[in-house]
């Protein structure tokens, strides 16, 4: 299984948080993620996305098949996260759209079995894949400026 925790890219202040749009500074970091993205995903990919607007927009750079999930949402927890992506033991590849700092204790929690308080930049995606012997690696770390 292939496991792409993506963070929102940058978004305007406000309230309600929920309703926080995505910058133009924002557009363009997701539109050069998604590119990358388009290239490097398998076929038959799968993207959850919270339900805030500014990750869902995020995702609408890639894809207009996101499914809204709850519990990638502003209040997820890192376990929800990965139990909705099916990790470990699911197939394929999903791509998580959420936020800070939950995708940062899911890809710890991912690599090392405890969630800890890692940082993902806006914008960026940790790629993290489990082979059919369990082994667990990371595959990209990126962030849109190195694109």
């Amino acid at each position: 299984m292939d496991l792409v925790l993506w963070r929102h890219a940058d978004a305007e202040d406000g309230i309600p948080d929920e309703a926080r749009r995505l910058t133009a500074k924002g557009r363009k970091q997701a539109k050069k993620m998604a590119a990358w993205l388009a290239v490097h995903l398998p076929a038959g990919y799968r993207v959850l996305v919270s339900p805030a607007t500014r990750t869902q927009e995020t995702a609408g750079a890639l894809t207009e098949h996101a499914v809204i999930e709850k519990a990638v949402s502003t209040a997820a927890t890192p376990q929800g996260v990965l139990k909705a992506a099916g990790w470990p033991e699911g197939t394929g590849t999903v791509v998580v759209v959420g936020h800070q700092p939950t995708l940062g204790a899911v890809a710890a929690l991912a690599l090392t079995g405890e969630a800890q308080a890692w940082s993902v930049k806006k914008g960026a995606i940790w790629w993290i894949a489990r082979d059919d012997d369990g082994d667990v690696q990371v595959r990209a770390v990126l962030t849109p400026a190195i694109l």
